[in-house]
């Protein structure tokens, strides 16, 4: 949840519809549902139930991603606009680093986390 409190609080920061809560739910329930293979002991050694995990997470966190993205004008019931790319990112970041903390590799995620506020502050200067 730390690591994904970290990208999150950047968001929340910037007034961005996906902030802290958002980012530390899908950070904590992503590496929950790594944790929950790794401690069944019928499938500890199963790397096919972690891929499956990894890949059900993935497809989850795309449906949040695609609702940050497109959203109903409000001006025009029957017109969609696209908003939120980065944001729907930084959810489908937050799911990775969720699930590399899970998986017990918090150095890797820590450091991801740091270079993704990198690029989400050094690299909007090029938008």
């Amino acid at each position: 949840m730390i690591i994904g409190a970290i990208i999150g609080l950047d968001r929340q920061i910037r007034n961005k519809p996906a902030g802290l809560r958002t980012h530390m739910l899908v950070s904590f329930g992503s590496a929950m549902f790594i944790l929950i293979i790794m401690q069944t002991e019928e499938l500890q050694d199963s790397s096919d139930a972690l891929s499956r995990v990894i890949q059900g997470v993935a497809t989850g966190v795309g449906f949040l991603g695609a609702g940050e993205i497109v959203r109903q004008s409000p001006q025009e019931s029957q017109r969609f606009e696209i908003h939120g790319l980065t944001s729907a990112a930084a959810i489908w970041v937050s799911a990775a680093l969720g699930i590399a903390a899970g998986c017990g590799l918090w150095q890797l995620a820590l450091i991801s986390s740091v270079l993704t506020l990198v690029i989400l502050n050094v690299f909007k200067r090029f938008e």
